[in-house]
């Protein structure tokens, strides 16, 4: 079993690390079906999975200079009583119930991942177009480096748009037990214009505030969980979302998440079924 709890903690870590979201969405699949957790303990460990492998994943991309600090703080503010309620509202839902939401949500990440994103088409375009490093020297003033801790893709903040996708997904992370990645992401590059390389980290921010929210009225199920097989979950799951920065910098995240969401729908298929029996 802590093999297992080890193996399953390793790849969602990478996963998060990788592409900012997404790894929460295997936790739940992982916990109950690996591990033998009923879906509502799942949920639980998940969010506490998500909180600990986001903060360490944010302080990578912080470094890194990857992160919107005032975007992602509007987004995951408005977050934050929606994730209370959610996660309230999820202790007195039937399993079958939390398990069918939960394969719906799961079943319409991979769709959007599998869908082609506009963003990786408009920055082929711009690095098509942009000068060289030679040329920029020979014919433009250098822009000034950006101080430390400060995001290097410059985004106009929408706060009224900001908070309605904040608000939606911290509800979703009260529910399900997800940190909404797979969702923070696309709406930061499609709702707001950010960069992915920014998205990705930003969306890290958001988790990492609304997951413990969403935890505070989960409190008794904490109690419950076995910790013999989370506590390995945990670890595992820490040491690949630190692994998978470095991964995002080599490998091609557009065929990770490719591979990632063909998985996913397989997993949403077989909840969906379990659900149905």
């Amino acid at each position: 079993m802590t093999i297992l709890a080890l193996l399953a903690g390793a790849v969602i870590g990478l996963t998060l690390g990788t592409l900012g979201g997404g790894g929460s969405v295997l936790t739940v699949p992982a916990l109950i079906y690996l591990l033998g957790f009923t879906p509502v303990a799942a949920t639980t460990a998940s969010l506490v999975v998500v909180t600990v492998t986001s903060a360490v994943a944010l302080t990578a991309h912080a470094r890194a200079g990857h992160v919107g600090w005032r975007t992602g703080l509007l987004f995951a503010a408005a977050g934050i009583v929606p994730a209370l309620l959610g996660g309230a509202l999820a202790a007195r839902l039937p399993d079958a119930v939390l398990t069918a939401a939960f394969a719906l949500v799961a079943a319409s990440a991979a769709a959007r991942m599998l869908r082609p994103r506009k963003s990786t088409l408009d920055a082929r375009r711009t690095e098509r177009t942009e000068p060289t490093e030679r040329t920029d020297r020979t014919h433009r003033t250098p822009t000034p480096p950006a101080a430390p801790g400060t995001p290097r893709t410059v985004t106009r903040v929408r706060p009224a748009q900001a908070a309605a996708a904040g608000a939606g997904l911290g509800g979703l992370t009260g529910v399900l037990g997800v940190g909404g990645g797979f969702l923070v992401v696309p709406a930061l590059t499609g709702v707001l214009g950010m960069r992915m390389r920014a998205a990705v980290g930003t969306s890290l921010l958001v988790i990492t505030v609304n997951a413990p929210a969403a935890l505070a009225l989960r409190s008794g199920t904490i109690g419950t969980l076995d910790w013999s097989v989370t506590g390995p979950f945990i670890g595992a799951a820490v040491l690949g979302a630190w692994d998978g920065r470095r991964l995002a910098a080599k490998v091609s995240a557009d065929a990770l998440r490719r591979v990632f969401a063909v998985l996913l729908l397989a997993v949403a298929a077989f909840m969906l079924l379990d659900a149905a029996l």
